[in-house]
């Protein structure tokens, strides 16, 4: 079993993240929801929901296609919105591949073979692991406030629920895929409940919806994530969260390419 790395305290409150993304304190659960949050301020909330200073996690993924159905169980690094470190444990024919993120770089370990692959930004679109998500959705490592103008499209109830949905659309400077991206966001709690994600001609490409709402971590968040692609009816992956620790000192000597081979 994967340990994490080592650690000199613990700070009082444990809390997830994937940043896979990569990526989005017990503020979520201990905060009050005002009325007169601003479209950067909801944004915000969101974008940091998966993200500590830095956290400890297992969760598995499972992906579905046409053709087969996998099941990867995997340990995850992060720290901050520059660092991650994610390693498979299972199934045993893949235990040890492990994905390095450091800054915008993305690295991949195949212990087969014994080699470390650099992804270049020419595969950043690329599948991750044969599942729905992208090498880019794991080298993100800015916010979504950030990369996007926004704005509030419709508030109010919408199937018996009162939501906010913002319109993302990129910003000429930012280095993003998107065309579009429209989230929809639970008032209450600022839970979001999907992102529908659109290309540069604003045609839907994929939607990722949330849900199996807990308290993990010390924190109210979706421990569930389906991604759908449009153009593959039926295909999916989701990724169900199992435990998470948040807010662990990591050095950032951890995320290197000798830990990126270890196997345990």
């Amino acid at each position: 079993m994967l340990k994490g790395p080592p650690i000199m305290k613990l700070r009082k409150f444990f809390l997830i993240s994937l940043s896979f993304s990569a990526g989005w304190v017990c503020l979520f659960s201990a905060l009050p929801v005002c009325a007169e949050m601003t479209p950067r301020e909801i944004l915000d909330r969101v974008d940091k929901m998966w993200r500590g200073q830095s956290s400890y996690g297992t969760y598995v993924m499972n992906i579905t296609t046409a053709n087969w159905k996998r099941k990867l169980q995997i340990v995850s690094w992060t720290k901050g919105l520059d660092y991650t470190l994610m390693r498979i444990e299972y199934p045993k024919k893949e235990k040890g591949v492990a994905t390095l993120k450091v800054h915008n770089n993305l690295w991949n370990y195949l212990p087969k073979i014994n080699r470390v692959v650099k992804i270049p930004s020419s595969l950043m679109m690329g599948s991750w692991m044969g599942s729905h998500f992208t090498n880019d959705d794991l080298v993100k490592e800015s916010t979504l406030a950030d990369d996007y103008h926004y704005e509030i499209t419709f508030s109010g109830l919408r199937d018996g629920v009162d939501i906010y949905e913002i319109t993302l659309r990129p910003r000429e400077e930012a280095a993003v895929v998107w065309g579009k991206i429209v989230i929809c966001i639970r008032k209450h709690d600022l839970i979001p409940l999907y992102e529908e994600f659109f290309d540069e001609a604003e045609k839907p490409v994929r939607k990722m919806e949330f849900s199996d709402v807990k308290k993990m971590g010390g924190r109210l968040l979706p421990t569930k994530l389906s991604v759908f692609p449009y153009d593959k009816p039926g295909e999916f992956t989701e990724v169900l969260y199992v435990d998470i620790t948040f807010d662990l000192e990591i050095a950032d000597s951890f995320f290197s390419l000798r830990n990126l081979k270890k196997k345990e």
